[in-house]
């Protein structure tokens, strides 16, 4: 394995332990996933930095089952999947055919519109109910799937789909780390044999970080302890709407 990993740069190590960290904290709860996307494509490169950072999420998104499986809410998982997988297809045929620009701003235009529609629902008193029309959950879903396959940034999208369906602070984190944890061991395949981003070397990378991982997953579970269900909200709105202000001007 040490053979593999002859050529990788001191500042792409670290990078590489930064962002894992920062992904175990994200898959806990605390909301950075999305910083570490131009920071990996920074040491890596766009296309190589999406493949080698699946293992990593996968990895964090099982330490998250774990700990939080038994509070997912399964029905919203069911009704977002099929969607989801339609947009993950949509990004693997279509990925290498758009504009990542054009995608982020679209992707940012939309999560801040879902945002202040729920902000605007808090206010009027409507907190209580959540969106039932089924096109809620395709829309979201198709988007999601297509912003995870071709850039690991379907976050804010989902957040704001469980954000709105007023999930309790454990049922959020545990119906997104199964979620999570489903659509990326799905994309896995797409990554190895489609476009090739998935290689041993990196694969070895990954599994030297793994230790970071499991540090920042471990310290996100008992950060998020320290909300309230009324900070939290709060705290997953302000970082989904500045996670969509970073896609925009990245």
């Amino acid at each position: 394995m040490f053979a593999l990993l002859k050529d990788v740069l001191l500042q792409q190590w670290i990078i590489l332990f930064v962002v894992a960290l920062l992904i175990g904290m994200s898959k806990a709860g605390i909301g950075f996933g999305l910083m570490v996307v131009p920071l990996l494509a920074f040491g890596f490169g766009a296309r190589e930095s999406t493949g080698l950072m699946i293992p990593i999420l996968i990895v964090a998104d099982i330490y998250a089952v774990r700990h939080y499986h038994r509070m997912a809410e399964w029905k919203y998982i069911y009704k977002l999947l099929p969607w989801a997988i339609a947009g993950i297809l949509a990004g693997v045929i279509t990925g290498n055919m758009i504009s990542g620009n054009q995608f982020r701003i679209l992707l940012s235009i939309l999560v801040i519109g879902g945002l202040i529609i729920m902000a605007g629902r808090d206010l009027m008193k409507k907190s209580e109910t959540v969106p039932t029309h089924p096109a809620y959950a395709i829309l979201l879903g198709i988007l999601g799937g297509f912003g995870s396959m071709v850039g690991n940034a379907a976050g804010p999208i989902f957040a704001v789909y469980l954000l709105a369906m007023r999930l309790p602070k454990n049922s959020y984190i545990g119906t997104g780390a199964w979620f999570y944890l489903i659509i990326n061991v799905i994309k896995l395949p797409f990554h190895i044999w489609v476009w090739k981003t998935i290689s041993p070397a990196s694969l070895a990378m990954d599994i030297v970080v793994v230790p970071a991982i499991l540090i920042g997953a471990w310290s996100g579970i008992r950060i998020v302890k320290l909300f309230t269900e009324g900070s939290y909200r709060g705290f997953i709105i302000v970082m989904t709407f500045l996670s969509a202000l970073f896609l925009i001007f990245r």
